[in-house]
């Protein structure tokens, strides 16, 4: 089901915040195709995930600009629960600071073995939502806090350095 065209999220939900087991699922989801595909399969299903399964937040970022980008992150972090965020607007990009992300925090109190690449997830999967939507991503931080910049493309950001994403520590 998909949500009402003035949702900035692409699902619908009847609860105010997901389950956090939910992140036991993606971890685990994420080392079986990492196992079964190598890490450049992996990193195209985030790719495909994230130009197909989005298109229709792409879209919205796409008309609605940096502004747009920033309604669905305030949405999105509002239904994670546990998440400490700040979603900050700048004249030329949008800053997701991630003080305290939700699945990592959850995975730990789990006791989890997280995946090492989790946290590059939230790169690949978001550079191809940028991309589809005129924009540019970089992200830096991990394994708990972090900060997603999205920008016009014509910012001029420097390129991404896979380096500047830490390793997923349990």
């Amino acid at each position: 089901m998909s949500a009402p065209a003035s949702s900035p999220l692409p699902h619908v939900d009847t609860k105010p915040q997901g389950s956090a087991d939910f992140y036991y699922a993606v971890n685990a989801t994420f080392r079986f195709l990492l196992q079964r595909l190598g890490p450049d399969g992996w990193r195209r299903y985030l790719e495909e995930l994230g130009r197909g399964y989005f298109e229709p937040v792409n879209r919205q970022w796409s008309q609605g600009g940096l502004p747009a980008v920033a309604r669905y992150w305030r949405a999105f972090f509002a239904a994670e629960p546990g998440a400490v965020v700040d979603v900050v607007e700048h004249p030329d990009r949008v800053e997701v600071q991630v003080r305290e992300c939700p699945a990592i925090k959850h995975l730990r109190a789990g006791g989890r073995e997280i995946v090492g690449e989790y946290c590059q997830h939230c790169y690949f999967l978001g550079a191809a939502r940028a991309e589809a939507a005129g924009l540019t991503l970089r992200l830096s931080g991990g394994s708990g806090s972090c900060c997603h910049t999205y920008a016009r493309r014509e910012t001029g950001l420097a390129p991404q350095d896979l380096r500047e994403i830490k390793e997923a520590r349990s």
